[in-house]
């Protein structure tokens, strides 16, 4: 299934100013596409954001003066140009550029060995998918490319990668094929709307499986690659930083992803890199590359991954039950908890989840969770907005006792909850 987007629209104007003698004004024009890194024939609705630029330049006034007549009367001496450089001085010139060069060339070194560690354990994956249009029409046939990543679950190997890369084709639909040019065959198939992350289970147990990082270690500002199938064009490499943390609240299209925690990078993302990895620069995964924001369709650097620890837990369970079992804890939260309604609450800023009601018989309910409370600690973990909370939750094992940091009335204090399967 390729996932479409909804569309929004906002307007920034820039100001863009050229130094120059004269006036010269620029505009320039911008959308921003939010949608799945997929290559695909496939068209889908968009959701747009327009950005107008509009600005003036002021001339920049010119000096003008007299030149005394003493320095009129002066010779000077032109430097030598590059093309009269001594035999030596080009020499030396010489080498200070190759001991740089060679030094340069350790760094960009690593990044090489980095890529030959990890691409053994990166996958193409080629899906051909048959939609159905509705009653009266023809159906179509899609052809999409993606990426996957092998890895070890319980001492097998298997594919990890997005659903929306795989969904809804036939198991005999899907190829998948290693970078030496060896093809996987796939035996089982499982996929999470909600998060994005599907599990092929292969006959190959043969393979090596990549080395997996710990995405919560990673900063902001880290070093990363990316790995995948731009356009079709299998195993390829662009690199980058990590550009933010925590993406929540993202309208991919797809109402159905509702757990995001998405990693943001300007490593160039294209159609055809959903399912890919992102290294760090120890060669391990630290997460599934999954949508970019465009206004063209390719790369304008943004772009989102889902971080391996959460893309593992679901992979486990997948694999385990069948299906991603999300933990309950039975509140209700309020998504505009804004800086007034903090302070009202005695809080200094908007910081955690505010309770807007309880169900009954949840295990908030039962921990003494009240409405008007704020959750900013869960299970060890601070509480950033309501997002984020929903995310630790959802994927907090079933059946473990969690403890809650609660501010009611300006005061802190602690509660214990079982958290329980979410109702289906």
């Amino acid at each position: 299934m390729l996932l479409g987007s909804n569309t929004w629209r906002r307007w920034v104007r820039v100001a863009v100013g050229l130094i120059v003698i004269g006036q010269v004004a620029a505009k320039a024009e911008a959308q921003i596409l939010l949608r799945p890194t997929l290559d695909s024939n496939a068209s889908g609705s968009r959701l747009d954001s327009n950005t107008r630029l509009d600005s003036s330049r002021r001339q920049k006034p010119v000096s003008r003066g007299g030149v005394p007549s003493s320095l009129e009367r002066q010779d000077f001496q032109q430097p030598a140009a590059p093309g009269n450089m001594s035999s030596s001085f080009r020499d030396s010139e010489y080498e200070l550029i190759r001991q740089e060069a060679d030094a340069l060339d350790r760094q960009l070194g690593l990044i090489r060995r980095i890529v030959k560690f990890a691409s053994p354990n990166i996958v193409h994956i080629e899906a051909t998918k048959t939609t159905d249009p509705g009653k009266g029409f023809a159906s179509s046939r899609i052809e999409e490319a993606g990426a996957g990543v092998v890895i070890n679950l319980r001492g097998s190997a298997y594919v990890l990668t997005n659903r929306h890369v795989i969904y809804p084709a036939n198991i005999s639909s899907i190829r998948l094929e290693m970078n030496d040019g060896r093809r996987l065959r796939p035996l089982e198939v499982w996929t999470d709307p909600s998060t994005d992350v599907a599990v092929i289970r292969i006959e190959e147990s043969d393979l090596s499986h990549a080395v997996l990082g710990n995405s919560d270690d990673m900063e902001i500002g880290d070093y990363v690659l990316a790995v995948g199938s731009p356009f079709g064009l299998s195993h390829s490499v662009t690199h980058g930083i990590l550009s933010a943390k925590g993406r929540r609240n993202l309208e991919l299209g797809s109402k159905e992803i509702e757990i995001q925690d998405f990693f943001q990078t300007d490593a160039a993302i294209n159609p055809g890199n959903s399912g890919g990895p992102l290294l760090n620069m120890r060669g391990e995964i630290i997460g599934i590359n999954t949508a970019i924001a465009s206004n063209s369709g390719g790369n304008e650097g943004i772009g989102f991954s889902i971080p391996i620890n959460m893309a593992v837990v679901v992979a486990e369970q997948l694999v385990s039950r069948g299906k991603l079992v999300r933990s309950h804890l039975g509140v209700v939260l309020d998504n505009v908890f804004d800086a007034s309604t903090a302070r009202q609450l005695g809080l200094s800023a908007p910081i955690g989840a505010l309770v807007k009601s309880i169900l009954p018989e949840s295990p908030a309910a039962k921990a003494g969770v009240q409405v008007g409370d704020v959750i900013v600690e869960f299970d060890g973990i601070r509480v950033e907005n309501d997002g984020h909370l929903v995310k630790t939750v959802g994927l907090t094992p079933v059946g473990r006792t969690v403890e809650m940091v609660i501010y009611r009335n300006g005061v802190a204090s602690r509660a214990s909850a079982v958290l329980t399967a979410s109702p289906e």
